[in-house]
């Protein structure tokens, strides 16, 4: 069985994937700063479909425990979804200094330690691929927005990457999905008509699931009711 790692999976998107990809035949490594959530996560997959490791991945030492964990317990990784990351409020006078830099750590650099940690693996099997959730902000300025600008990273990251693994010929294949609003802990208060993390979790699955000569790189998905 294919095994995909996913991080930021205790909740929302991660968790929903986490559950289709177990349905389809996977096996899943789950991370998050949380514990005893992707405990919780790991007793409803079930123990032989599902390893828990915690990985702030902000530390690239618990990024390398995550692969070498994934490695000893599945013996392979087929799949990288570098899921983790958070918002902050719009406004370049909201939060505070040190909220803005766990979020840009989070979002941007915690990305980039998870494609370093797992590309030797990778590129040592020849295959694979890299899924990367980035946002509809990634694709549009939002007023006030460093979260935006952070997304927009992860959205010049996945080509970067791409760009990167067929100057080598490589077959590892990468796509960024950009999701709208979704009703995930991400919002404080809960958005009204907005996508379900089980509706990214079908998207990353239908990605998961092309024929290896497809590299589908980027998905734009938003809610039927959203404008912008």
């Amino acid at each position: 069985m294919p095994t995909l790692l996913i991080t930021g999976a205790s909740t929302g998107i991660g968790a929903a994937t986490a559950h289709h990809a177990v349905e389809a035949g996977w096996k899943v490594v789950v991370s998050a700063r949380s514990e005893d959530k992707l405990d919780d996560l790991v007793r409803d997959l079930g123990e032989d479909n599902a390893l828990a490791q915690r990985c702030d991945v902000t530390e690239f030492g618990d990024q390398e425990r995550l692969v070498a964990a994934a490695l000893e317990r599945f013996g392979q990784i087929d799949a990288v979804f570098a899921n983790a990351g958070f918002g902050a409020k719009r406004g370049f006078t909201e939060e505070s200094p040190e909220f803005w830099r766990e979020m840009v750590l989070t979002n941007v650099l915690g990305v980039a330690y998870t494609l370093r940690a797992t590309l030797p693996h990778i590129r040592e099997r020849g295959s694979g691929h890299y899924v990367l959730t980035s946002s509809v902000a990634g694709r549009r300025a939002l007023p006030g927005s460093l979260y935006s600008s952070t997304k927009w990273a992860v959205t010049g990251m996945a080509e970067s990457l791409r760009q990167e693994l067929r100057a080598a010929e490589s077959r590892v294949r990468v796509t960024v999905v950009e999701p709208g609003m979704v009703d995930t802990p991400f919002f404080d208060n809960r958005p009204q008509n907005a996508l379900e993390p089980a509706d990214i979790a079908r998207i990353v699955m239908f990605v998961l699931e092309q024929p290896e000569h497809v590299d589908l790189n980027e998905i734009l998905v938003r809610p039927t009711s959203q404008a912008g």
